[in-house]
């Protein structure tokens, strides 16, 4: 197949992210589709056969696309742009951000994630659900502190079981707050880089955001508020039910879990599964669930979360995460 050479033109901010630290965001785009990938100025050059010129295009356009927007391009952006045109995915780059990133709008980086934000918008009632790694409780942290900022919620709570390897709240030292806040580290590292640990402390102590394990939720009505349930996995189907149904006037709920890791004695009993199946076509009722593929915390994460699922299915290992060399 001929190999030819088509330039794009890019502004300087968006050849940086195309190009990335020390070349390596190029590297990967080259390696992905065998092109040359050059910045000779004002743009990029990519050769290479029809084909490959058109999918490195297309990645190199969405992450100019999020550069445009603000947004931090990092190698996890460059894999998910890459697994998107791979699997024929649409660009990204034209759907939602949310501009209060502290570090740059927050955009989403995969078609699952995108869709993700899509469904929060739409829904009253939001599910996430899938492996580790796939952003749902980062996004859904950045789209309830968005509505903070904005003013269209009064307040953001948070919670979740307190079931983590059998430890229970009461043998943890210190207030409510100290006890809870272990549980709740990926919420609240979620939080302070997108908002500023200030900014989130500040407002934690005015009570615009509030964090409690889903036993003080029961009694409540929750108005005006986003509410996040993390690892609803974990929940009872009597605890679930009884968190859904504090939702109050003007109020927004996401429940995010993955229903693969739970801790529960009896793992049947989990309220995440049976919420997803009786809900699921309710009115007002949203769900996105995540697959592997979906994975942009690392490129380990990814073959981790297939080789367990694999497993689970009683499968041999997918070839292309076997270690052919030698040993």
């Amino acid at each position: 197949m001929a190999r030819e050479t088509e330039f794009l033109a890019l502004d300087d901010r968006a050849v940086r992210a195309v190009t990335g630290p020390n070349s390596r965001h190029v590297a990967l785009i080259e390696d992905a589709f065998k092109v040359l990938v050059e910045a000779p100025g004002g743009g990029v050059s990519i050769n290479g056969g029809a084909r490959d010129r058109a999918n490195a295009k297309q990645v190199i356009q969405t992450l100019a696309d999020r550069a445009a927007k603000g947004a931090t391009v990092t190698e996890a952006d460059v894999r998910a742009a890459l697994g998107e045109v791979r699997g024929g995915g649409r660009s990204t780059g034209d759907l939602m951000a949310l501009p209060i990133g502290k570090r740059g709008a927050i955009v989403p980086k995969t078609n699952a994630q995108a869709r993700y934000l899509e469904t929060l918008a739409r829904c009253e009632l939001s599910f996430g659900v899938g492996p580790a790694g796939t952003g749902k409780t980062f996004l859904a942290a950045a789209y309830g502190a968005n509505l903070l900022r904005r003013g269209q919620v009064d307040r953001l709570v948070i919670t979740r079981p307190a079931v983590e390897a059998g430890e229970k709240l009461g043998f943890l030292p210190g207030d409510l707050n100290e006890k809870v806040d272990p549980y709740l580290a990926p919420i609240w590292e979620a939080l302070n880089d997108i908002l500023g640990a200030e900014d989130v402390q500040r407002r934690r102590d005015k009570g615009e955001i509030e964090a409690a394990p889903i036993a003080f939720m029961r009694g409540r009505t929750l108005s005006h508020a986003f509410v996040i349930v993390d690892e609803a996995q974990n929940t009872s189907r009597l605890q679930m039910k009884m968190v859904l149904t504090r939702l109050g006037e003007g109020a927004r709920m996401v429940v995010t879990g993955d229903p693969s890791q739970v801790d529960l004695l009896n793992p049947r009993d989990s309220g995440l599964a049976h919420a997803l199946r009786i809900l699921r076509d309710v009115k007002g009722v949203g769900v996105l669930e995540f697959e592997a593929t979906d994975v942009v915390r690392h490129a380990m994460v990814e073959r981790i979360v297939r080789a367990y699922d694999a497993d689970a299915a009683g499968k041999r290992l997918p070839a292309d995460l076997e270690d052919t060399g030698p040993a």
